[in-house]
């Protein structure tokens, strides 16, 4: 039987195990690659933010809408639906093997609609550039 998340440490542990993932990923892992200088001050801002995400901790700070933004403009607009998907599904694959419960299906869901609105503005600043 797999553990359930329930603290700052399952989080931690999973952040690192999908940026691993992340990383190592043929189509979507330069994205992350060239433009992150510090992963390990990235993973603890990740780790903050699905902290105040999951469990309403208010560590995290920053504007993921506009680092995306930036990130895409920075990629000549590359970014697609096709790179969320592949994110998404690691996510999913992630959570899925480390962990078990209802908290793995709000993180679930929350990526998803968080993916889904991410891409929604990456396409709406497109159109003001």
């Amino acid at each position: 039987m797999k553990k359930t998340i329930e603290n700052r440490d399952d989080l931690t542990l999973l952040v690192h195990s999908f940026y691993a993932k992340i990383r190592a990923d043929k189509e979507i892992g330069f994205f992350f690659n060239e433009t992150i200088t510090n992963w390990d001050e990235h993973l603890e801002r990740l780790t903050d933010f699905w902290e105040m995400n999951l469990f309403a901790v208010k560590k995290y700070n920053g504007n993921p809408i506009a680092v995306h933004n930036e990130v895409d403009k920075h990629f000549d607009h590359r970014i697609s639906s096709n790179e969320f998907g592949i994110w998404l599904n690691l996510w999913f694959e992630t959570l899925d093997e480390l962990f078990e419960g209802e908290n793995v299906e709000t993180m679930k869901r929350r990526a998803r609609k968080m993916g889904t609105f991410l891409y929604m503005n990456i396409f709406e600043s497109r159109s003001k550039v």
